[in-house]
């Protein structure tokens, strides 16, 4: 069973790294983001799920 502290630790992870580009370089991440707002929802969809895939295999690889 996850701790709690495992489970804030893991999203004190997630919003220190959605935290760096932004940080590192505004107007890129600006574009790269007005550019995925004219995405259509299945592309964004379909994105969504392999980053989501992918970070179950990288999980399950790791433990």
């Amino acid at each position: 069973m996850i701790a709690w502290t495992e489970l804030f630790s893991a999203l004190a992870l997630v919003l220190i790294i959605e935290g760096v580009m932004p940080f590192i370089s505004p107007k890129g991440w600006r574009q790269t983001m007005q550019q995925a707002s004219r995405l259509e929802d299945k592309t964004l969809r379909g994105i969504g799920f392999a980053s989501m895939l992918l970070g179950v295999v990288l999980l399950f690889l790791m433990r």
